[in-house]
């Protein structure tokens, strides 16, 4: 981690002094800085907005809404508190562990607003750096006793879940093994489009008896993108130790942003705390996971119909907002350069970006970059 060091001098500088020396050190300070080199994600959609035919599709990065228009009015302006809003996190809470959930009712489980689950994830970092130095956080092998993180549910980039039975099964190994699982739940209700169904993985392990971690976010499932929404839940043995571990998240985020956002904190706790619009917003997600198994199937058939020499059933076999279609640097190299269509160079797609309007163009593409393969 990079460390800012704030320098100066104690000597006295003439005026002429003082401008050639901030004439030097400006000069000399960015001489050695490299341009860094593009981001593989947010790179593809900068090369997108550069193109200028009329056919391209970006299947890179995109990003979709699932808020229903609703008029809340804004009064509070004020700072949230270092833990986030109390009603936004509560809410939050029963999608993950559930509406009737021991854990919850217990006060077992301590929990602060975080920015969206990226900040989630870097914040229990912290926690673990703080109070388990040594450890390491793994997503393969380990060692006895060691932090795993895991995708609860639609895996970026495959698309490959475990089965509910192969998630008993990393759930019981896990817990003969002594590993502490953190759950990164980006894309709660874009696998099954039922957001219950989708923290199952959760639900297991905390049937045996794991005291896990969990990042949530609300950019996909609702939207809120820019606003940074999430949550970072910690499942303790007792109410004091919840207590205790809930201001050490508190204390780690002072330094880090102080305080989170409250406006799509109200938005999420309008929400999920009003049932008719909760109704209304878990109608909408199950119409965005449909679409997207829509266009997957439509996607494979496309190809199929197009005589493609290679199988593509792991197009509909696989869940949530990304496919990983298999395709090589080189031939998404030529769908960039030929089609004008962007994607990531490991073959990811973004099953958003995928419309009734082009995905034919798309499967045509593909078939013609992968038809020799």
């Amino acid at each position: 981690m990079a460390h800012l060091i704030r320098a100066g001098s104690s000597g006295r500088l003439s005026k002429s002094g003082v401008l050639g020396a901030t004439r030097s050190m400006s000069t000399a300070l960015w001489r050695h800085v490299e341009p860094a080199p593009k981001d593989p994600i947010l790179g593809v959609t900068e090369a997108f907005l550069a193109d200028p035919s009329p056919s391209k599709v970006n299947v890179g990065v995109v990003s979709i809404s699932s808020l229903a228009l609703i008029e809340i009015e804004f009064l509070r302006r004020e700072y949230l508190p270092m833990g986030g809003s109390v009603k936004m996190v509560e809410e939050t809470l029963k999608l993950a562990y559930g509406e009737n959930s021991d854990l919850i009712n217990d006060k077992r489980i301590a929990a602060v607003q975080a920015l969206s689950g990226t900040g989630a994830c870097r914040l229990f970092a912290d926690f673990q750096k703080r109070f388990s130095p040594d450890s390491q956080i793994y997503i393969p092998n380990a060692p006895n006793g060691s932090f795993f993180l895991l995708h609860a549910c639609a895996h970026n980039p495959t698309g490959v879940d475990p089965t509910e039975e192969q998630w008993k099964e990393i759930s019981y190994q896990m817990k003969v093994k002594g590993h502490f699982a953190f759950f990164d739940m980006a894309y709660q209700g874009f696998a099954s489009g039922d957001p219950e169904r989708d923290a199952k993985s959760i639900r297991i392990f905390l049937e045996d008896g794991h005291l896990i971690g969990c990042a949530q976010s609300y950019a996909k499932n609702m939207g809120l993108y820019g606003q940074r929404i999430g949550c970072l839940s910690v499942v303790c043995e007792d109410e004091k130790q919840a207590v205790a571990v809930k201001s050490q998240l508190q204390q780690l985020a002072r330094p880090m942003y102080s305080n989170p956002p409250v406006h799509g904190a109200l938005i999420v706790s309008t929400i999920l705390g009003d049932p008719d619009l909760k109704n209304l917003w878990l109608k909408e997600v199950k119409g965005m996971a449909d679409r997207i198994i829509g266009m997957r199937t439509t996607l494979r058939d496309n190809l199929e119909k197009l005589g493609s020499p290679l199988s593509w059933e792991h197009i509909t076999k696989q869940i949530g907002m990304f496919c990983y279609s298999g395709m090589t640097p080189e031939q998404v190299d030529r769908l960039t350069n030929e089609f004008h269509i962007y994607m990531t160079r490991n073959g990811r797609i973004s099953m958003a970006g995928v419309t009734t309007g082009n995905v034919g163009y798309l499967a045509n593409a593909i078939h013609e970059v992968t038809k020799s393969a």
